[in-house]
């Protein structure tokens, strides 16, 4: 028998980045730490909690240049991709975060998503339920063949936990300067819609 639930997501997530180019990696550090550093502080003080912001990736790499003439290959400068992994809980700031980030340089937004944050609260409510089915069904089965319901021999359970779901926004702008909430981007509508909670029980009983 199965019983499911639909539950309305109450963890959204993204990943941004800022991906900077030079000759000099040391500049290009510094430039795009710099950047890094006062998007995450905005985010913060947007009220996104600090254990919800995480470095997920930080790759420097060269970038190459293959001369015909020579058939030499040389380094011709390097590109510095550093992304957070952030966690928002509160969805009426989501859109407003999404909609700053490129005007502090944040040039690769992506990966956003939504999940159900505790979803054993969830499966705990239905599974009751679930159970309550399976004893009705087999009841009218037992009934249809002329027997009764004998003690429970075995059951088990079987829980689907829902993914999350992957909303597409990919920004690229590369907006930079001005103010800390200068040249925003329009804020874009997000919608976290639903996920179904499902969980599926087999009871076997002994018939007499």
């Amino acid at each position: 028998a199965q019983d499911k639930k639909a539950v309305i997501p109450d963890i959204a997530s993204f990943s941004f980045s800022v991906v900077s180019d030079g000759k000099d990696p040391a500049k290009i550090a510094d430039e795009n730490n710099q950047i890094m550093n006062i998007a995450i502080g905005v985010v913060k003080a947007e009220g996104v909690d600090a254990k919800d912001i995480q470095t997920s990736g930080y790759n420097l790499s060269p970038r190459y240049e293959y001369d015909e003439k020579t058939r030499a290959t040389t380094v011709s400068g390097y590109t510095l991709t550093q992304t957070v992994y952030v966690k928002i809980r509160d969805f009426t700031k989501i859109s407003k975060i999404l909609s700053f980030l490129p005007a502090l340089g944040i040039n690769q937004i992506s990966s956003l998503s939504f999940e159900i944050d505790n979803q054993d609260k969830y499966v705990a409510e239905i599974r009751g339920s679930a159970f309550e089915k399976a004893k009705e069904k087999a009841k009218e089965m037992a009934r249809q063949n002329h027997a009764n319901l004998g003690r429970v021999v075995t059951f088990s359970e079987y829980q689907n936990y829902p993914g999350p779901i992957y909303r597409a926004y990919d920004s690229k702008s590369e907006a930079y300067g001005g103010g800390i909430y200068a040249d925003l981007i329009p804020a874009p509508s997000v919608e976290p819609g639903s996920q179904e909670v499902t969980v599926n029980v087999s009871v076997t009983y002994e018939i007499k």
